[in-house]
């Protein structure tokens, strides 16, 4: 198995799972914001469509644009649907880029007002985890809104298995 492939199917898995926990959200609680600092649910659950196209876009062309974000939808069904669709269309996209591209550089924020080069295949691997680490805190959302937390890679509370 390349790594191409290791990756495609880690990066379906986990949409898989994040779609069940957004799916799991109470719509009528997206407005909650745990800290003054926080991202709203409905902010948060946008996060999950955004990052995809932006890590994806940009692996692909070299240039990732963090300036022109489109604004979250008013619902979070609008939400699901987008990140659906989107999710398909980077995946078919990603599915066309040559395995070699992985390891080829382009440059990518490295730390504070600094640029770097970073290999691609990284740069999509982080984007995984990135967001396996928003779906953490959605899940605390989900649970502060009153929802029922799903199995996520194990048992929950609320989804206990034994």
């Amino acid at each position: 198995m390349t790594e191409k492939d290791m990756f495609i199917q880690t990066w379906e898995r986990e949409f898989q799972t994040t779609l069940k926990v957004l799916k799991a959200y109470p719509t009528n609680k997206l407005e909650l914001k745990p800290h003054e600092r926080s991202r709203s649910a409905k902010e948060l659950a946008w996060t999950f469509v955004l990052e995809e196209k932006v890590f994806c876009n940009g692996c692909i062309t070299g240039k990732f644009d963090f300036e022109n974000l489109p604004q979250p939808p008013a619902t979070l069904q609008e939400i699901l649907t987008e990140y659906e669709k989107s999710h398909e269309q980077m995946m078919s996209k990603l599915k066309q880029l040559p395995e070699e591209n992985l390891n080829t550089a382009i440059k990518f924020m490295v730390a504070p007002k600094q640029m770097g080069d970073v290999r691609r295949g990284d740069l999509l691997w982080m984007m995984v985890m990135d967001k396996v680490h928003h779906r953490g805190q959605f899940s605390v959302y989900l649970r502060m809104a009153g929802g029922k937390v799903p199995s996520i890679y194990g048992p929950s509370a609320d989804e206990p298995w034994m």
